[in-house]
């Protein structure tokens, strides 16, 4: 078949298709073919955009590839013979995302995966050896310090502390402005890395994180996270989420702190998100402080959807002065704008 007898086959049978071939993503256009067999050939044609064009602007054609599959063993009838012509647009992809256009991945060098593998190593141990400690200790901790639980953070701390001192400096501001371990608070910071979560529990403070449900489940590092008194939640679910703000505000109540990340998820390109307004709901509500953090440099070191890697660098922490308010939108826009002046600063 030539490029012309292919056009007259697509021109006289209507296209059935549920979306348009210029859309963003790749578009697939089935279109029914009553006569002929092709054993798999495979041909390109010029198709012109479907948009018409605007003032000022030509039309302009595209590349699109079709082919033709069928049995060339099989004998079609009129009724039988429909098959398919899939015509898939080389638009797909146009319209890309400002990240992956502004911010492409980086190339993975084989040092920053080696030392990846020796993060996990050394992470994996020593939480193997140090959950130990925390067994132990566990129904000490539920007797007298139930809601605090200051040995488990302590044993905590070391791990972490284990984990990254081998591969990356942390350069903390700021120690004075963090309150007594014995004063409740709600800890907020904005999100970049995994190891997110390692630099602030080398910090030393024993306060309660937010985490998903499905980490739970992982040995050693789950079971540790359920002594600790790690509240758990379910992203999609509403009801997950006002419990887990109910069994926050209980946990202020009785004395301890918790760690929220107001942007909810971990940012893709380092940009500061938009915060959610749980965490400062709990501080208007119960009338303890929110203490601001900022983190620089988790996100270079080993990105998000890298976790496998370790990149060299150095990690900056900068504790703010608590702020305190009875509105949750005021404490919420105050404490997002003192870690954005932080991260315009350093950036």
């Amino acid at each position: 078949m030539d490029v012309a007898s292919a056009r007259g086959i697509i021109s006289s049978h209507p296209p059935y298709y549920s979306k348009p071939i210029c859309s963003s993503q790749s578009s697939l256009i089935r279109i029914p073919i009553n006569k002929g067999c092709l054993f798999g050939r495979v041909f390109s044609l010029s198709a012109t955009s479907l948009h018409a064009p605007q003032r000022g602007e030509t039309r302009r054609s595209v590349g699109v590839q079709c082919s033709i599959r069928c049995d060339p063993f099989k004998v079609h009838d009129k009724k039988n013979s429909r098959r398919l012509l899939s015509v898939r647009s080389d638009l797909s992809g146009a319209a890309a995302t400002p990240e992956s256009t502004t911010y492409p991945e980086p190339e993975i060098k084989l040092s920053s995966r080696l030392r990846g593998i020796c993060f996990c190593l050394v992470a994996g141990v020593s939480a193997i050896l140090l959950i130990v400690l925390m067994i132990i200790g566990h129904p000490f901790v539920l007797l007298f310090d139930r809601y605090r639980r200051k040995f488990h953070h302590f044993v905590a701390k070391l791990w972490a502390s284990i984990s990254i001192y081998p591969f990356y400096k942390t350069d903390i501001q700021g120690l004075e402005n963090l309150p007594s371990s014995d004063t409740p608070c709600v800890y907020v910071s904005n999100h970049q890395s995994f190891l997110d979560i390692y630099t602030l529990l080398s910090l030393g403070q024993s306060y309660k994180f937010i985490s998903k449900t499905g980490i739970f489940v992982i040995p050693v590092i789950g079971w540790a996270m359920s002594m600790m008194g790690v509240v758990p939640l379910k992203r999609m679910d509403p009801r997950s989420q006002v419990d887990c703000l109910k069994r926050c505000m209980e946990l202020v109540k009785k004395g301890a702190s918790v760690f929220f990340f107001p942007e909810g998820t971990r940012s893709k390109d380092g940009r500061l998100g938009a915060f959610k307004k749980g965490a400062f709901t709990v501080a208007a509500k119960t009338g303890v402080p929110v203490v601001p953090i900022t983190l620089m440099g988790t996100g270079k070191i080993m990105p998000t959807g890298s976790e496998g890697i370790l990149n060299h660098g150095n990690v900056r922490v900068i504790i703010h002065k608590p702020i305190y308010g009875s509105k949750a939108d005021v404490l919420c826009d105050e404490a997002r704008n003192k870690i954005a002046e932080s991260m315009n600063l350093l950036s």
